[in-house]
């Protein structure tokens, strides 16, 4: 199993920046691509952002040129920079890592609310 941890949700006003953080722990040898998704009250999971271990990223169209993931193996731990942040980026965000030997089986953090005022 691989526990994922996120942290650094919080409240901020339309235009601000957050940076969250996802640390994971356990079987890492099992994951190699960790990657943010997100949750809107009402609304269906959706993705964000991934990173894979050598470094290629991919994003969201509504979030490309506004967040940046990025990694540190030593740390086991993938960043999400917010910056330029709108009310419609309001929700929970939840890190997420895939079995890299088990296909459809995701680790999933419990995830951390972000919430940007108007």
């Amino acid at each position: 199993q691989v526990q994922l941890v996120e942290s650094g949700g919080g409240l901020v006003q339309a235009g601000g920046s957050l940076r969250l953080s996802c640390a994971a722990s356990g079987k890492i040898f099992s994951i190699n691509t960790m990657g943010w998704y997100r949750q809107a009250p009402g609304k269906q999971r959706e993705f964000v952002a991934r990173i894979t271990s050598g470094g290629i990223t991919s994003y969201a169209d509504s979030v490309k040129g506004r967040f940046i993931i990025s990694g540190d193996d030593a740390k086991n731990t993938v960043y999400l920079q917010m910056s330029s942040l709108k009310p419609e980026d309001t929700a929970v965000y939840y890190c997420n890592a895939p079995n890299r030997w088990a296909q459809g089986m995701d680790y999933w953090g419990k995830g951390t609310l972000v919430t940007v005022s108007s």
